[in-house]
């Protein structure tokens, strides 16, 4: 018991897993949801998506004929 009891102490003055990595985790993967779900949206509808209505807060974003090519808009 006595040898149990030694390497819990052990252990618990151990390292820890930092909180600022699974912080970054979490909130790189609520980001990669979001922009994710934003990119779906704007994309084409998939089979059975086409009358859906596009949810409020997904912002629209407009196709250019030719992306990167030609004189700057602006």
């Amino acid at each position: 018991m006595l040898l149990f009891m030694q390497a819990a102490a052990q252990a618990a003055d151990g390292p820890h897993f930092p909180v600022a990595f699974t912080l970054v985790y979490v909130l790189g993967f609520i980001a990669a949801v979001t922009i994710g779900s934003i990119a779906w949206y704007n994309s084409k509808r998939p089979a059975g998506w086409e009358s859906k209505e596009r949810p409020d807060f997904v912002p629209k974003v407009n196709k250019e004929e030719t992306p990167g090519l030609g004189e700057p808009k602006s």
